[in-house]
């Protein structure tokens, strides 16, 4: 049985990431549909290296909201060179992501050469830290994610265009904030790979499903364990995937 210390740093952690399931479990079928697996680690990268630039400069580092802003701004940018390459470089854009990807993690390494707590810095931004999230972090991204999911669900065509990189921008800035780049890729990825052969009922359901039993998994695992929450719940996140892809091939498909 937990003990009160235990849920109140567990609570707000299950709140990042189902705030986090609720955007990510939508675009990641969007982001299989495209074929373009690795957009999310691109524009990740691009705002945990527009987190790098921010703490860089003092002076830059001490203006409000700048740990928010700046990642912002250069996923923005990043999707937008995202989306002018999918017009023009078709045929090559999946490269051309990982890429750009792979050149924004070395960008970030050389930023942080010679920081003595760069590699701290590094392994937060990669890993995230969502046990240690606290609820008022959670207003800024909770409000978001409430506006994405209306403008979506009232304007569903949004997902099709050019729109979507510059939504998914502000989705992946304010995630990997709270939960790393690397969580954020498989809460992408993973519910939606779960899911990509199903054609029964209730697809968008249970690719949440997914979600939050690997969520939940991973945060008891990692507070019972002492384990690195993020490494945690990537893990039992891929082990739902693969448990729920198994066993919804028995289920009757649709009518």
């Amino acid at each position: 049985m937990f003990d009160v210390e235990l849920l109140s740093i567990l609570l707000p952690a299950l709140a990042a990431g189902l705030l986090v399931l609720s955007t990510h479990v939508l675009l990641g079928q969007q982001v299989l549909k495209r074929g373009i697996i690795f957009i999310d680690l691109a524009i990740a990268q691009v705002a945990a290296l527009g987190a790098i630039v921010s703490h860089m400069d003092h002076d830059v580092e001490g203006l409000p909201f700048v740990h928010v802003w700046m990642p912002a701004l250069f996923a923005l940018a990043g999707a937008g060179v995202i989306a002018w390459m999918a017009k023009r470089l078709t045929g090559e854009l999946e490269a051309m992501i990982g890429c750009f990807y792979v050149l924004s993690a070395v960008a970030a390494m050389l930023l942080l050469a010679n920081d003595p707590h760069g590699a701290e810095l590094l392994k937060q931004l990669m890993s995230g830290q969502i046990l240690w999230v606290s609820w008022s972090q959670l207003i800024l991204p909770a409000v978001v994610s409430v506006a994405i999911l209306a403008l979506i669900a009232l304007k569903p065509s949004i997902l099709d265009g050019a729109g979507f990189y510059f939504l998914f921008a502000l989705v992946i800035t304010l995630s990997v904030e709270l939960v790393g780049v690397y969580l954020v890729f498989s809460t992408l990825i993973l519910p939606a790979l779960a899911l990509n052969k199903y054609l029964g009922q209730y697809k968008l359901g249970w690719a949440y499903v997914v979600g939050i039993v690997g969520y939940v998994a991973g945060l008891l695992l990692s507070a019972n364990y002492d384990l690195p929450s993020g490494a945690a719940i990537v893990a039992t996140l891929a082990i739902s995937a693969l448990v729920f892809r198994q066993l919804l091939k028995f289920r009757p498909t649709a009518v």
